[in-house]
């Protein structure tokens, strides 16, 4: 007896030891030995043509996933490897599987032109009237105006409304949950620009909880969230919790090199989530060589021009002055490249990355 009892002792241990490890923060070792065995990662912040919105993108009566196919096959063409997308809680609030089954679709369609995905859980951005995601047909673009119809998720009511919370706790894990193992996925980007849209800090609570909803889930994907301004508090819960630095930045190269280096501090790997203003010399003739000297992923906006007229700059409003220098997108709608040295200047630094990455392999064995 007194043999099995120490061995439940030992069982018991071993239990609660595996449980301490499990569902907290990634160290640096365990990180930087991920990122390590990664490739240089150089894409792009995705929304189709197609869609005004996030809404647009995943709802039931506009999802295209033939548009999509194409559209990927074309990133697919120039190298890049990774897609950022932002999810719509409001999409999943109204059916759930139908939400996760198309999740899966799109991450079918991503993997066969070898491209990995970052979703992005919630998002406080708004440019419209809006703020409050509405399933179904959605608006139709107002000529000169930036992102006219943009919907946030899961939309700024919920977000400040702690009595809906328990609902978002339930999509948070049954989409991490549903895909913890998914090897299509590269990381979890939990909540985009938290605080932006004027919410200010009144998205602290929900940011909070987010976190603690994944790390129950504990994915075998790193989480993170994106550094996009000054905030300390906002920074504080970033750098506090996420396992790898990821970042924005739609600065010139000097400033994008300033980033970089403050963000060494934090001594763990780093991905630029979202970055190119052509007008702010935020291009990629200047950027992509600092992305890749320091080797930081990196992942410009957007691909093909559409409904978003995100070609225009931030704020553009009907009647503005024209600004004849598109802001973002590399492609036009029907699939020509707004600036061909662009997608070459691309292809090249991705097959410099990937031959030294196939030298380094073959010398350690």
């Amino acid at each position: 007896m007194k043999k099995i009892f120490l061995l439940l002792i030992m069982i018991t241990g071993i239990g609660a030891a595996f449980a301490q490890n499990t569902g907290k923060r990634w160290t640096e070792e365990r990180v930087w030995k991920w990122y390590n065995q990664q490739p240089w990662y150089c894409g792009f912040n995705y929304i189709p043509a197609y869609a005004i919105n996030y809404t647009a993108m995943w709802d039931k009566t506009s999802f295209n996933a033939a548009a999509i196919d194409k559209e990927l096959a074309l990133a697919g063409q120039s190298g890049m490897n990774s897609l950022r997308a932002v999810l719509q809680y409001a999409v999943y609030a109204d059916d759930p599987e139908y939400f996760l089954n198309t999740l899966d679709k799109f991450m079918a369609i991503c993997e066969k032109h070898h491209i990995k995905f970052i979703p992005a859980l919630f998002d406080d951005c708004s440019f419209g009237i809006d703020n409050d995601p509405k399933i179904g047909r959605q608006p139709e673009p107002l000529p000169g105006w930036y992102a006219w119809a943009w919907s946030p998720s899961p939309g700024h009511s919920l977000v400040v409304d702690s009595a809906t919370h328990p609902k978002l706790e339930k999509y948070v894990k049954a989409v991490i949950g549903r895909f913890k193992n998914d090897p299509r996925i590269l990381m979890w980007d939990l909540y985009n620009e938290p605080t932006n849209g004027g919410l200010g800090s009144a998205t602290f609570p929900l940011l909070k909880k987010v976190i603690i909803w994944a790390r129950a889930i504990d994915p075998v994907q790193p989480l993170t969230i994106g550094i996009f301004d000054q905030n300390p508090r906002l920074n504080s819960i970033i750098t506090d919790n996420a396992d790898l630095i990821t970042f924005h930045d739609y600065g010139n190269k000097d400033n994008v090199i300033k980033t970089i280096e403050k963000l060494k501090q934090y001594n763990r790997p780093m991905i630029n989530t979202e970055w190119m203003n052509r007008p702010w010399k935020s291009t990629v003739s200047e950027i992509i060589p600092v992305f890749y000297q320091y080797k930081v992923g990196c992942n410009l906006w957007g691909l093909v021009n559409g409904k978003t007229q995100t070609n225009l700059p931030w704020g553009h409003r009907p009647g503005d002055p024209e600004q004849k220098l598109w802001q973002h997108d590399l492609y036009h709608g029907d699939f020509k490249a707004y600036k061909t040295a662009e997608i070459d200047s691309l292809k090249m630094f991705i097959d410099k990355s990937k031959t030294i990455q196939y030298i380094q392999q073959h010398q350690h064995k």
